[in-house]
């Protein structure tokens, strides 16, 4: 059986949807919650598939959150091996961190919502092609430089670096393409802090555009992480 170790942040924000297209692919999924496993101790390339999970905190914010340290030498090792890793919001902006881009709080502010993506030429010839005219889900506040030598796959415009692909196996998303709409109820729990305070934003809203959006992406979510997979991980 194929193996994935996810790299959790926060209990809520897990592989949602994504855990059930690893599980037609034939992977047993381990979790290690970052704030209090020993990341030190992980042999980050055993397993088959790593994926690195969003949070609410800074990619930068070892000084406050020490466990980045051995979180990111464990993904560095990923990518100097050429492992497949997937990168999720937060993880999204390790990854590129890792890879010598700057990450840092977005200009521009909060993205917070449903949008639709602009697919470069690469993205358009990528997984993420499956996504294409579909809206999802954005949550974060910092923004990442693109690695030298990555992929722009694409973009918001709110966010220009949406999606990287580095080699052949490493993907970082700064979007959701994992979250369902059941999921996402308990997003609006522990996030109802950050969303009260954020002007023209209520757990409402976001609920009613969770209604419109989410049956799309959860099946073109789906299908665009099951393509990178199939690739990846044959």
């Amino acid at each position: 059986m194929k193996t994935c170790v996810a790299i959790r942040h926060l209990a809520f924000e897990d592989l949602d949807l994504l855990e059930g297209v690893l599980a037609k692919r034939g992977f047993s999924v381990r979790y290690l919650e970052a704030p209090t496993d020993d990341l030190a101790a992980l042999d980050a390339l055993a397993p088959d598939l790593m994926v690195v999970l969003g949070g609410p905190l800074g990619a930068y914010d070892e000084e406050s959150f020490p466990f980045l340290l051995p979180e990111m030498k464990a993904v560095e090792s990923r990518l100097r091996a050429d492992r497949p890793i997937l990168g999720l919001c937060l993880g999204a902006q390790i990854m590129a961190r890792v890879l010598g881009a700057k990450v840092y709080p977005n200009p521009a502010g909060k993205e917070i919502g449903w949008s639709a993506l602009s697919l470069t030429e690469a993205g358009e010839n990528s997984p993420l092609a499956e996504l294409q005219g579909a809206a999802v889900l954005h949550w974060h506040g910092d923004t990442f430089d693109l690695p030298h030598g990555a992929d722009l796959l694409a973009s918001t415009p709110v966010t220009p670096n949406q999606a990287f692909a580095w080699g052949q196996r490493a993907l970082g998303l700064q979007f959701h393409a994992e979250v369902s709409g059941r999921g996402l109820e308990r997003w609006f729990v522990g996030h109802l802090g950050e969303i009260s305070a954020q002007p023209d934003l209520s757990v409402g809203q976001l609920r009613a555009e969770t209604a419109r959006h989410a049956p799309v992406i959860e099946k073109k979510g789906a299908a665009a992480l099951g393509r990178w997979l199939d690739q990846v991980c044959a």
